[in-house]
């Protein structure tokens, strides 16, 4: 994944979100955790994968990437606000052993351990938990890339129609 391209892409969006609504000055971050939170969630009720009492397949795929692209927006968002979008990263995209639901859960205890840290290496391990469950959930990093350039763009002209 070109980590790069996606916080320079980030960057703008969030200086383009703070111009548009005066926050420049405002402190985002607790703010973004929260909002990362939330996508996960509805991440994760898309893909159905804790609800065993039901019998509704999972949302298609497409819906399910979409919902997946902005936890990483989020995440890149966040990574901008303690300035990591320059340091170097080492995404390993290892085998788990953990299913879908324990992967969930894995990444929302990591955004909290982040969150009162916010160090780099807390940061780092959440990001890579993060592309463990799209590995998880069938997506390939081109795939990801490409639905995080598209809804950047929907995220653009949703500033642009007042969302």
């Amino acid at each position: 994944m070109e980590l790069e391209k996606l916080f320079q892409m980030q960057k703008g969006l969030d200086r383009h979100i703070e111009e548009k609504h005066q926050l420049q000055d405002k402190d985002l971050f607790d703010k973004k955790v929260l909002a990362l939170l939330v996508e996960i969630g509805e991440l994760a009720n898309e893909t159905r994968s804790f609800k065993f009492w039901s019998v509704k397949p999972s949302s298609a795929k497409e819906v399910i990437l979409e919902e997946f692209v902005d936890g990483i927006h989020f995440i890149l968002s966040l990574g901008i606000e303690l300035g990591f979008e320059k340091r170097q990263f080492d995404l390993n995209e290892n085998e788990t052993t953990l299913d879908v639901t324990e992967q969930f859960i894995a990444v929302y205890e990591l955004i909290n351990i982040f969150q009162k840290s916010k160090g780099f290496e807390d940061y780092s391990k959440l990001f890579a938990a993060y592309l463990q469950l799209a590995l998880s959930l069938g997506f390939k990093n081109e795939e990801m890339e490409q639905a995080y350039f598209r809804k950047n763009e929907v995220n653009y002209l949703r500033q642009q129609n007042n969302y």
